[in-house]
């Protein structure tokens, strides 16, 4: 008998417990939409929150607000070049503002390519990429000290097909934020 009611003691107490979560779960989505809706009668894209008249409120980082250039963090290039393209000039000056006015702030610039070449071709070309993008963001005023540059060549490919659309994605430097 003892053995039943602590079976059904168990039973009762689990169920209240996940009933509990589940309401906490409802509450904050609740709450996050609240949040959102607030941010969008603001006007502000995203339904994100930004300082109000009595100055209450977040402001996003915007290395991580997507609407942000800076969310965009990879660099594409063109078959055996290591020229940016001009479609990715602003993203790289956006960073390269950031960085500067954000000294502490370290990046890692990762120079990748497409597989064709030999090994020791493409670590050189995606040394080369990485160095294109250092320069372009110390032209913003970087200190050279918040840059790493390392060039996997071919040994990190974005996408394995062998084709020209998995190629376009393995030409690219990426920039990593340390620390993020």
């Amino acid at each position: 008998m003892k053995r039943y009611m602590l079976y059904w003691g168990v039973i009762v107490v689990v169920g209240v417990l996940i009933s509990g979560c589940a309401s906490t779960g409802q509450q904050k989505a609740a709450a996050d939409a609240e949040a959102a809706g607030a941010g969008a009668e603001a006007g502000m894209p995203g339904g994100e929150t930004t300082p109000l008249a009595k100055g209450e409120g977040l402001q996003m980082d915007p290395l991580h607000d997507p609407a942000s250039p800076l969310s965009k963090r990879i660099i594409y290039f063109d078959f055996d070049s290591a020229q940016v393209r001009p479609d990715f000039v602003d993203v790289i000056a956006a960073h390269g503002q950031y960085l500067a006015s954000h000294p502490n702030q370290r990046v890692r610039l990762e120079g990748h390519t497409d597989e064709r070449g030999s090994r020791e071709y493409n670590l050189g070309l995606g040394e080369s990429r990485g160095q294109t993008v250092s320069q372009m963001l110390k032209l913003e005023g970087v200190d050279g000290a918040q840059i790493e540059l390392i060039s996997y060549g071919e040994e990190m490919p974005a996408a394995f097909g062998h084709d020209e659309e998995s190629w376009q994605l393995n030409r690219r430097v990426e920039i990593v934020y340390l620390g993020q």
